[in-house]
């Protein structure tokens, strides 16, 4: 025997077979996945129901705090602020310091803020106190999305569950209009917010046992509070204005000067970023077109979304004569297409790409928003509301799906809470835009205070949301159209490494 022979170990098939393994047994998909998803999605759905369940305690709210005139929507106002501002931030911090701890800290905060909202004694402790949820809901909404993209492989199953994702999302919405009313009436408006402590709780419980951390960021923990300032101010200026504008004007010096000194704060973000040795948001991120075109459809899905659900409301209410309660009723079947489509999509998604699907749910916002131009003084839900909520709720959920799969796609592990906050914060922009965009065009052509009159300015109203989605089928078009994106992928692929243009593999919804 060799000398090489006699000092060569011999070889064990059973040690490599045992190697293997566990190596498959490390990459295998989390059998608590699914649970993972359910509680992930009910912390979402309890931050979109709130963000739209206070509308319908207003009125109690102004009376029993006592509110100055017009201060009662720094209710809504300071939560939308502090929340749209900070969703970057708040994503950032899932990428340092771990996805599931700060989504259980965001959670926990949410539960303390929620009870000190329902104990306000004063008008100024409730403001201060959604100000803390606003905060609170920007670190859970961008850190239980991370989790989400590191829990699910990028391919068919997160697809599926970011398709749930969306649909929970949209049901929340309308379900905050359905519940609101009864529970102000019936427990008082206190209760609007006690309602999130079992949900916090049962988070705050099942969350360490069920939910996988992500990958954090190597290196030092640098937070930018530059970039972070720049961009939050920037991002909070931009909303207010664009919220507060249909009340003061468009061409106000107000206006105005609040949208100057939020694209000011944009170009200061954007120098600072590309001086900084760890920041905020890495412009090369930008450098992706599917990212690029991505966020950009999702801010005009979200206009064209928020703007029709907007004029929806006030011709259902004040030409119609529904209540708050029949409204949210008679709008749960576009909530229901939402989720449909979403679901739908997320499955078609993998076999023919994003962009199809982007294309077809354009088309579906722009068809569904274009016949409920059509809606008459003298109509009813049936002939004038109906058929185009369905068309309307289909293209939802499809739209949302394939801009959040372009926007997330080939994201590294590492940096999946900032495009996650990223994909949420142009979201809030284009939700905002849309609503005072929308509302201005129905003020400026209503041709009275009767039902003819306003019907007129609504019938505008729904046409400028049209434009919007009309605008978001040519983006589809467009800037969807690059090399490789929007092809479906046969299995399922592991994270990108760093590159600087991000492999697209058929992915992922908002």
């Amino acid at each position: 025997m060799s000398r090489e022979s006699r000092n060569t170990p011999p070889s064990n098939p059973g040690s490599r077979d045992l190697a293997v393994g566990a190596d498959r047994a490390e990459n295998a998909p989390d059998p608590r996945r699914w649970l993972a998803l359910t509680l992930l999605v009910t912390a979402f759905f309890m931050v979109i129901v709130d963000s739209q369940i206070v509308m319908l305690a207003l009125p109690a709210i102004e009376t029993e705090l006592s509110f100055a005139a017009g201060g009662a929507q720094w209710v809504m106002s300071a939560y939308l602020l502090s929340f749209g501002g900070l969703l970057m931030f708040g994503g950032r911090t899932a990428d340092l310091l771990g996805g599931r701890r700060m989504f259980l800290f965001g959670t926990a905060l949410f539960g303390i803020a929620s009870v000190l909202c329902g104990l306000a004694w004063t008008d100024e402790v409730l403001v201060t106190a959604r100000v803390i949820q606003g905060v609170a809901a920007a670190v859970m909404t961008p850190t239980a999305m991370a989790v989400l993209m590191h829990t699910f492989a990028e391919g068919p199953e997160r697809n599926k569950a970011l398709g749930i994702w969306t649909g929970i999302g949209a049901f929340g919405a309308t379900a905050a209009l359905l519940i609101g009313g009864p529970i102000t009436d019936g427990l008082g408006w206190e209760w609007i917010f006690y309602i999130n402590v079992p949900v916090v709780a049962a988070v705050l419980i099942f969350g360490p046992r069920l939910l996988k951390e992500t990958p954090v960021r190597p290196g030092r923990r640098r937070f930018d509070p530059a970039g972070a300032v720049t961009i939050t101010a920037a991002i909070a200026l931009l909303v207010y204005a664009v919220s507060e504008a249909p009340v003061i004007g468009w061409g106000s010096g107000e206006t105005i000067g609040l949208l100057i000194a939020a694209a000011v704060l944009f170009v200061i973000f954007t120098v600072i970023e590309s001086r900084s040795k760890a920041p905020l948001v890495p412009l090369r991120i930008f450098r992706s077109p599917t990212v690029v075109g991505g966020n950009i459809l999702m801010i005009i899905v979200a206009m064209a979304v928020y703007g029709g659900a907007l004029i929806t409301s006030l011709y259902a209410q004040q030409v119609l004569g529904y209540s708050a309660v029949k409204f949210g009723l008679s709008t749960a079947v576009y909530a229901l297409m939402s989720i449909i489509g979403a679901n739908v999509s997320a499955r078609l998604v993998v076999k023919v790409g994003y962009k199809p699907i982007a294309i077809v749910g354009m088309a579906l916002l722009s068809g569904g928003l274009l016949l409920l131009t059509q809606i008459d003084p003298n109509g009813g839900y049936w002939s004038d509301l109906f058929f185009g909520l369905v068309i309307f709720g289909s293209g939802i959920g499809s739209t949302n799906v394939a801009a959040s799969i372009a926007s997330l796609t080939g994201a590294k592990p590492e940096e999946s809470g900032l495009v996650s906050g990223i994909n949420n914060a142009v979201f809030q922009i284009g939700a905002a835009l849309g609503i005072a965009i929308a509302s201005s065009v129905a003020f400026a052509y209503a041709t009275g205070t009767d039902a003819k009159g306003l019907n007129d300015g609504f019938q505008a109203g729904f046409l400028a949301t049209a434009v919007f989605a009309l605008v978001g089928l040519v983006t589809a078009l467009l800037l969807l159209l690059n090399r490789n994106s929007g092809q479906p992928q046969a299995a399922p692929a592991a994270p990108a490494e760093p590159a600087e243009a991000p492999k697209v593999h058929v992915p992922a919804g908002h």
